[in-house]
């Protein structure tokens, strides 16, 4: 029976991912149980493996230490893979006060932390593990253990015990703010909706079809592409024309000739929308599937764009509409639809829309590619090139006047740079960035969960002795003040000064301290995607921030 000693006990290969798949599985298992609606989910990974580490179960040190930074740097460039599109755009308008709420509730953590830092006495490591769980960002708690490993060679287990102790209470005093400022301000929620409602300019930048007839004289008798140059600083696209004279649609092209009463289909802006129909003549009450309807010839469809060299290409660059006698109106990126502007850059994964005859349709697919097939296969070469680079850019030491030790980016800060960067920017270099959702987040949720089973195991021996003799209670206390403070104080700010919705008030919070559960209640609450467009508009920065703060906090203060 010496083998069932070993498998359970021994410092084997087998021994450590049996040891590991069952933390993560059992850990999986518990995060999904609810607590007055409230879970706390993967964490409970942590948990599970410090119990099992208190109980005796160990890896190999060189083994857990290879399992734990893989997993981080998984983890930490999926992340990267998935802000990176929207981290550049989250400042444009909107998005800028957000973003400065944002950075507020993080260095008020970071200030306090400090603070407590100083009175209490508390290790600096240490209190960067509580300012971590308080804040529930276990990216901040990876770049805080490689900064602390990279500066002295050695690990920390308090940074992990900190983590571990002020995670619960994080995560409820999170929603505890929210439901604080609500009363605060006496917030109505059917006020709130109403305010939603009427914000005009909520989707300024999407696509919006209009019906158009032609009532101005200037006009008569110039082309689509006449008018176009006219109006050569607004977004839109003429795409079909019904004749006045003969009662029939046909597709328009640079070519096509605007007579008196000819109506015209077309897809512009919010902003744009204005100046259009002034300058065309009257709107009409005619929606998209009376069009549809009305051209039976012709048909609409939309095609995946699955050809990597088509990745970076200009939409003009193609010709489409010269050749094949087809018009693209729409383009979908990300779930939001874009105006199709012949300066509009291509990326493997968009969603073309075109109408046209069904021979000619056929043609563009095959130039496009619109092979599902294609885009479920997961572009390895750029994920481990940006894992490569991003190890690389970590790595690089960085020398600041006065600092005894040269910063670095670390495995956690290097991959996330690059991965935001590739991500954004990575067409450029024709480098196939489209990844699906489900393929990220299993990359994801396997690099999150190998690391902190690995973090969990390894602080497991002595978790309980910390709590109970060395001060560990007074840490849960600590958290909850890093938790809730710069929470109330931006919050209130937010919601006085600023008006910010509350429900975008809510997403604003949970993005904040990147807290799935938090966003899961607002989004309960609210009945609505609000909380969800606060969240995604301030969580590139703010996790960026995270990361880089846990490191910084360790390289000056440790």
């Amino acid at each position: 029976m010496d083998w069932i000693n070993d498998l359970l006990w021994g410092e084997g290969i087998g021994h450590s991912i049996l040891l590991l798949s069952i933390v993560i599985a059992i850990g999986i298992q518990l995060g999904k149980i609810k607590v007055f609606g409230v879970s706390l989910g993967i964490t409970l990974v942590l948990f599970v493996g410090i119990i099992l580490g208190h109980f005796g179960f160990t890896i190999n040190h060189n083994v857990i230490h290879f399992f734990k930074e893989f997993g981080l740097i998984l983890f930490v460039y999926s992340v990267g893979m998935q802000v990176g599109p929207g981290f550049f755009s989250s400042f444009k308008k909107g998005g800028i006060t957000l973003n400065m709420l944002a950075c507020g509730i993080v260095f008020l953590g970071v200030v306090i932390a400090i603070i407590i830092h100083y009175i209490t006495g508390i290790s600096m490591p240490t209190m960067v593990g509580i300012l971590s769980g308080a804040v529930t960002n276990t990216p901040g708690l990876g770049a805080a253990q490689q900064a602390y490993s990279d500066m002295y060679g050695v690990g920390d287990k308090t940074i992990a015990l900190g983590y571990a102790v002020a995670y619960p209470l994080g995560v409820i005093g999170i929603i505890l703010s929210t439901i604080f400022i609500r009363y605060i301000f006496r917030v109505s929620f059917e006020k709130e909706t109403e305010m939603l409602n009427n914000e005009d300019d909520k989707h300024i930048n999407e696509a919006k079809p209009i019906s158009l007839v032609v009532k101005n004289p200037a006009i008569f008798g110039k082309s689509v592409g006449e008018l176009s140059n006219l109006l050569e600083h607004r977004d839109f696209v003429i795409s079909r024309v019904w004749r006045n004279d003969n009662k029939k649609i046909e597709i328009a092209s640079a070519a096509t000739i605007l007579q008196e009463d000819d109506k015209i289909f077309v897809i512009t802006t919010e902003q744009d929308a204005e100046t259009i129909k002034t300058f065309v003549g009257e709107e009409i009450d005619m929606e998209r599937k009376q069009w549809i309807r009305m051209e039976s010839q012709f048909i609409n469809r939309r095609i995946l764009i699955t050809k990597p060299e088509l990745n970076g290409k200009h939409l003009g660059q193609l010709q489409l509409r010269k050749l094949y006698g087809i018009n693209i109106t729409r383009i979908n990126r990300a779930g939001m639809d874009l105006v199709a502007m012949p300066g509009l850059t291509l990326q493997v994964g968009d969603r073309v829309n075109v109408v046209g005859t069904e021979t000619a349709i056929s043609n563009v697919e095959k130039i496009l590619g619109n092979s599902m097939k294609r885009l479920n296969e997961p572009n390895l070469i750029t994920i481990f090139f940006g894992i490569a680079l991003g190890i690389i850019l970590g790595s690089i030491p960085i020398t600041f006047p006065g600092i005894p030790q040269p910063v670095k980016l670390g495995l956690a800060g290097g991959p996330l740079v690059v991965a935001i960067l590739i991500s954004r920017f990575g067409y450029h270099y024709k480098l196939i960035t489209y990844t699906t959702q489900s393929a990220n987040f299993m990359l994801r949720e396997i690099g999150i969960t190998l690391f902190l089973a690995c973090v969990g195991l390894s602080a497991g021996d002595g978790f309980v002795d910390t709590i109970v003799n060395n001060g560990g209670l007074a840490w849960i206390g600590y958290g909850f003040i890093i938790t809730t403070v710069p929470l109330l104080i931006i919050g209130c700010i937010g919601r006085y000064f600023y008006k910010i919705n509350y429900f975008t008030l809510m997403g604003l919070i949970a993005g904040s301290t990147t807290d799935p559960p938090a966003l899961a209640y607002a989004n309960t609450t609210a009945g609505n995607d609000a909380p969800s467009v606060g969240y995604a508009t301030v969580y590139p920065l703010t996790m960026f921030l995270r990361v880089l703060t846990a490191q910084l906090l360790i390289l000056f203060f440790a």
